[in-house]
Order: structure tokens, then C-alpha cells, then sequence
């Protein structure tokens, strides 16, 4: 095999075999006793491109995903090896690498203080276990961001391997965190059920930071360029951060590439501004943007094939949306568990199957409120959809009738 080593094709294929003999139920012992010397040689690129090339040949993304601690396992000796990508404060990368520490101090101190509460009766452990968690469950933002800004620049590339696996288990995380939750609410907590969780939990974001700075980082610094890393930092705030305050000392040398929309503005000789020509009316394009923003509502366009075109920009958005999604395929903005569910709704309406798709679930405190309606132009050709979110707990709230101002 020796002869394959420095050919960067044939080392792919070969990582394929060892990807494929997992799949099919090969230890990670025996498959690294066979490949042995590329196990340790391989590169983290080679690794993330190789499970791109899997699910594109139709390998189940489900199935890479459940298999992807095990495909870590056995390159583990070579990722370990590869220098940790450089930064400067200010540069996303070095922001992850921030957020991931200070993750890991805190899953460490949950660690210390379960095994505190499975040896001991205290009853005020379980008070600073929940503060723990709730401060635990603000990572999101940080898979947040992955999925709304790094993720879609990948894309652009041709990179989505790592979106549609991770999302996967970012998601996964969630459903923990959510249901560890649940159990410590009870003063009379279940010990042993919850320890069982928080293990799974501490398992699967442990191994998430290794994949994200052993296997995605490196591969992003790879393929995204200077302006793409300036657009990624420009949005950040959109979302937030987990913990750390991001510095400036990263100046990039050039602007961040920004999305150029096609114009369809049509100038009026009759009027001072250029305005726009509409079914019953005529406005500027500023006015249809704080129109937009001002509404009560989210909406996100997505066009007819199938890529999204436009969100608004509200005070409040109840799901994260950054310029970066825009120009993206609306599968690749959700979870791989949930794709089927939007296909669905898209096949449905480009046939006429339905023109609405309603959706309400429980966010915590609030109740939100989730409509696809299909978009069809005067001839009946399927224009887009458009997704329209709402908050609803004050209307279902509201009794009786209020005719007058409130002072």
C-alpha cells in the first residue's frame, strides 16, 4: 500500500475502504491493524472530504453521523498530530477555540458536581447542578453560528459533509440538554437516570470540540478565503457568543464579501425617487424594507429552486438567520432529520398538493406559531414559498374586547 501513500487520490480511496469497512461492522482495532500507516497519516481534509464523498455515493447521512466518533477513533493518531490552526482574537476560528474552552471547564466542573450528587444527600447540589446546565445549555449559539454562518461558506465551496453531519448531533445535544433538564426539576431527581444523560451529553460535546478543531476548522481554513472569514466575523453579533467577548486585534486586509442582490428597480421619470411598481401600489425599496422589518412576523423567501432568497430582519427573529444563508438551498438550512419534512412540503406545492403547511410548537415560555404558504405568479408557475413565524402566547391570551387606547 506503501506506494499509494503520497497520492492524494488514492490515499482518498483507501480511507474510503476503511470508512465502509466500519459501516459494515469492522472493528476499529482490526481496521486500523490493517491500515495501520495511513491511519496515521491521514489528514484531517482527506478524513472530512471522504464522508462527503460517502453520502454523495448514498451512504445515509444518519448513518455517517452515528459512526462518526468511530471514524475519529480510528484517525485519531493522525489528527492528533496536525498543528492546531493559528489565530488572532477577532478571527472566528479563534472565537470557537474560545467558546470550546470554556465549554470544557464547565462540562468538567458538571463532572465534578454530579459525582458530588450521586455520592451525597446534599440538598444543595442540586441548585448549583441546574445553574450549571442552564449555563451549559448557552452553547448553543456557538452551534448556532456553525450552522448559520460557517456551514453555508462551506457550502459555496462544495463543502456540505460537515453540515449535514454535525447539524445532526448538534441536534442530538439539544434533545440532552433539554431533557436533563427535565429530570433535575424534580427535587426528587432520579440520580442514576440523569448521570446516565448528563454522560451522554458530556460524551457527545467532548467529542464535538475534538471534531471541530481536529477535522472542521482545519478543513475551513483550507477552503474559505480572507473576505469570507471578514463576512462570517461582520455577522456574529446577529447571534451571539457563548461566554467570551470577541477581540479586534484580527484586521482583515480585504472586505468581507458581501451578497449583491439582482435589482429589479425600475425608475419612474414621473417621480423623485425610483420606486417600485407594485399589484396595488407604488414604494420605494425603502419603505418595502422597514414595511418588512416592522412586521409582527418572521419571513424567510425561498425561491423556485428551492434557494432562500430574502428573511427580514426583525427586532426579536425567533429562529438565528445571518446574510449567509442567502443564496443557500433551504435543505441545507435545516437538520438532516427534518430535510424529508421540507421536501415534502416543497414537492407538495409545486404540484398543488397543498398551498399551506402549518406548523406550532413550544419554545420554552412561548408558543410559536409556523406557516408555509406557496407562491404561484398569474399564470399559475410555482414562484417560491414563503415561511411566515410568530410568537403567539399574547394572542392566546387575549379575552373579551379592547376598543379603546391605552393611555
Amino acid at each position: 500500500m506503501s506506494e499509494f501513500i503520497n497520492n492524494s487520490e488514492k490515499r482518498k480511496e483507501i480511507i474510503k475502504s476503511v470508512l465502509r469497512q466500519l459501516h459494515e461492522g469492522k472493528s476499529v482495532d482490526d481496521v486500523k491493524a490493517e491500515f495501520g500507516k495511513l491511519a496515521s497519516e491521514a489528514t484531517s481534509a482527506e478524513i472530512a472530504a471522504v464522508e462527503q464523498m460517502l453520502i454523495e455515493e448514498g451512504l445515509p447521512v444518519e448513518e455517517v453521523q452515528n459512526l462518526c466518533d468511530v471514524h475519529v477513533a480510528v484517525f485519531r493518531e493522525s489528527l492528533d498530530k496536525e498543528a492546531q490552526p493559528e489565530s488572532i482574537p477577532g478571527h472566528p476560528v479563534f472565537t470557537y477555540r474560545a467558546e470550546n474552552q470554556v465549554l470544557a471547564r464547565l462540562l468538567d466542573e458538571m463532572d465534578i458536581t454530579f459525582g458530588k450528587v450521586t455520592e451525597s444527600d446534599n440538598p444543595a447540589l442540586l441548585p448549583a447542578l441546574r445553574q450549571q446546565l442552564e449555563r451549559v445549555k448557552g452553547f448553543v449559539r456557538h452551534y448556532e453560528r456553525k450552522e448559520n454562518q460557517l456551514f453555508p461558506y462551506l457550502e459555496k465551496y462544495q463543502f456540505y459533509g460537515p453540515s449535514r453531519v454535525m447539524w445532526g448531533i448538534h441536534d442530538e445535544i439539544r434533545a440532552n440538554i433539554k431533557k436533563l433538564g427535565e429530570l433535575l426539576k424534580i427535587d426528587a431527581v432520579d440520580k442514576q437516570a440523569a448521570l446516565a444523560v448528563f454522560k451522554e451529553l458530556f460524551t457527545a460535546m467532548t467529542e464535538m470540540i475534538y471534531k471541530e478543531e481536529k477535522i472542521l476548522i482545519p478543513a475551513a481554513l483550507e477552503k474559505l478565503h480572507e473576505e469570507d472569514w471578514a463576512a462570517i466575523r461582520a455577522e456574529e453579533n446577529q447571534i451571539g457568543y457563548f461566554m467570551v467577548t470577541p477581540g479586534d486585534q484580527w484586521k482583515p486586509k480585504t472586505a468581507p464579501q458581501k451578497i449583491k442582490p439582482i435589482s429589479v428597480v425600475k425608475e419612474t421619470s414621473s417621480m423623485p425617487e425610483i420606486m417600485i411598481p407594485l399589484n396595488t401600489g407604488v414604494l420605494t425599496q425603502d419603505q418595502i424594507d422597514l414595511m418588512l422589518k416592522t412586521l409582527p412576523v418572521d419571513i424567510t423567501f425561498v425561491d423556485e429552486n428551492d434557494e432562500v432568497r430574502y428573511f427580514s430582519q426583525t427586532p426579536d427573529r425567533l429562529f438565528p438567520r445571518t446574510p449567509a444563508i442567502i443564496g443557500r438551498a433551504v435543505q441545507n438550512c435545516h437538520p438532516a432529520s427534518s430535510v424529508h419534512t421540507v421536501q415534502k412540503i416543497l414537492d407538495d406545492f409545486r404540484s398543488g398538493k397543498r398551498k399551506v403547511a402549518e406548523f406550532w410548537i413550544k419554545m420554552g415560555e412561548i408558543f410559536v406559531y409556523i406557516r408555509y404558504f406557496a407562491m404561484f405568479d398569474e399564470a399559475g408557475k410555482y414562484r417560491g414559498t414563503l415561511e411566515v413565524s410568530q410568537e403567539i402566547s399574547h394572542i392566546q391570551s387575549l379575552q373579551g374586547e379592547r376598543r379603546l387606547l391605552d393611555d
